[in-house]
């Protein structure tokens, strides 16, 4: 008898992840492993609503504070820890339970997916070279030998990527991308809000972290080098809020920065998740949530 599906969490901010995964560990005798990349930092508690001790009820959770602020988190790496994870807790004869909003890491856990190396002098190269003539002259070069990566990328540091990638493995970075086939048997399940609830659920969760000291841990984190971190400083709130510290904003106003930024974060992922035919959509406010979803693990 093979090893049961791994059983995916997925959806937008603020939908509920968290505690559905952890309902359905507790149903199905399982572990939850993060696929937030933001949580695998250390210290960054209230700005990515990390889910608590208490809140955990016992249930063993994976990935989750393993990195320092300084540290880039690596989608290959994740890809490399999940799958061990996996395999260690269906050994055990336990249920997997992936909970998370990224969706590359996502898909890097649950489909075939090959990341090419990196070489960090050429990576080096490139960045200096985006520093110095800027991501259009970058963009001009990547259209020559990667027309398809140039139409969909237009941040700088995917464009030093694609290029890095073309050096090194003489194939266009559009090839490497996800295939919608699973790595190994899997259960994907969506969590269907109400758009505007969601919207206001978001406002709320950002005057929460403020009132639960969003600005001390920005302060206390950048005293152990938030600011010098390639992932950790782009997360939401944290970047707002270290304008604060820099006098260019005030609490208000990076609150306010903050609501906008998650609320089109959310859209972003549900755009995202909605483009996968494979999960089964189920309602975020359903009294019988976990009951229906577990229903559909096998």
């Amino acid at each position: 008898m093979g090893s049961p599906p791994v059983i995916a969490v997925v959806g937008p901010t603020g939908s509920g992840k968290s505690d559905l995964a952890v309902g359905l560990a507790l149903e199905l005798d399982g572990e939850v492993i993060n696929a937030d990349a933001m949580q695998f930092y250390r210290g960054m508690d209230i700005g990515t609503a990390k889910i608590t001790v208490d809140e955990r009820r016992g249930v063993p959770h994976h990935l989750l504070d393993i990195l320092d602020v300084i540290d880039e988190a690596s989608v290959s790496r994740f890809q490399q820890q999940v799958r061990e994870l996996v395999a260690d807790i269906h050994a055990r004869g336990k249920r997997a339970v992936l909970a998370g909003g990224s969706g590359l890491y996502v898909r890097a856990a649950l489909d075939i997916l090959e990341f090419p190396g990196t070489d960090p002098r050429l990576r080096q190269q490139l960045e200096d070279e985006l520093a110095a003539r800027g991501s259009a002259a970058l963009l001009a070069r990547l259209e020559e030998v990667d027309p398809v990566s140039a139409s969909r990328l237009s941040d700088g540091r995917r464009i030093v990527r694609a290029l890095e990638v073309h050096q090194l493995t003489g194939r266009p970075f559009s090839s490497f991308m996800p295939r919608r086939e699973y790595f190994q048997p899997a259960v994907q399940i969506g969590l269907a809000v109400d758009r505007d609830q969601l919207r206001e659920r978001l406002a709320l969760r950002v005057h929460r972290m403020v009132d639960n000291g969003l600005l001390a841990e920005v302060e206390r984190l950048e005293a152990q080098g938030l600011r010098q971190g390639k992932t950790a400083p782009r997360a939401l709130g944290y970047s707002q809020f270290l304008r604060v510290l820099d006098g260019e904003a005030t609490v208000p106003e990076a609150a306010g920065e903050t609501i906008v930024a998650t609320r089109q974060f959310a859209r972003r992922q549900l755009t995202w998740f909605r483009a996968d035919p494979r999960i089964t959509w189920l309602d975020w406010q359903d009294p019988g949530l976990t009951a229906r979803a577990a229903a559909l693990c096998g």
